[in-house]
């Protein structure tokens, strides 16, 4: 069994509670029963006291080089420790479904790639409003666009920014609106000599 990390924010963890998400999450891992796999529980409460779903149960899962993380939210802990416990059941689900699919796909499944990329932008009359919130910094870690596609998955993002494993080069892989997935890569040769 995966070992769970359990920690309060805003809260302190009863041993019932402790023994509620062993059980829960526990049994929710064992679906994809494989080593390495690690698992981080956050419970918290929402500052918020008009917020009728304060308390939040936060999972993370760190399956070999993937991570699966979910959230639930509701008026009683226990009760979000059981929904982030089905939400975890189903993403692993999810996973282990594509790695088997892989696993007997012998071919590789060309992606869909982007056709124009000046349909992804959309010009704005006020760019001098734009304000950067937040700055974050990402591991590159070398992986197929598959693997890239997976990862986006799991971690519930509209994109994912990682390094292309058989080019080196840094790419972004993003879900379309009108369904599939789109990839942003860099031009390896000058516009010119594409004559």
């Amino acid at each position: 069994m995966a070992d769970i990390k359990i920690s309060g924010r805003k809260v302190s963890v009863s041993d019932s509670m402790r023994e509620h998400v062993n059980s829960k999450v526990g049994e929710a891992l064992k679906v994809f029963d494989i080593k390495p796999m690690s698992c981080d529980v956050v419970l918290r409460v929402d500052k918020n006291p008009s917020n009728p779903d304060r308390k939040m149960c936060e999972v993370t899962v760190f399956v070999r080089d993937y991570v699966v993380r979910v959230e639930a939210s509701s008026s009683d802990m226990y009760a979000a420790i059981d929904e982030a416990a089905e939400k975890v059941t189903r993403q692993l689900r999810k996973y282990k479904t594509r790695v088997i699919d892989r696993k007997q796909r012998a071919a590789v499944a060309v992606p869909e790639h982007v056709d124009d990329l000046a349909e992804l932008i959309e010009p704005t009359d006020d760019d001098d409003d734009d304000v950067l919130v937040r700055e974050k910094y990402v591991d590159l870690k070398p992986m197929t666009e598959e693997q890239a596609l997976v990862q986006t998955d799991l971690l519930g993002h509209d994109f994912y920014v990682f390094e292309n494993a058989a080019t080196g080069l840094v790419n972004v892989i993003y879900h379309r609106h009108n369904g599939g997935y789109g990839i942003i890569k860099p031009r390896l040769e000058p516009e010119d000599d594409q004559a």
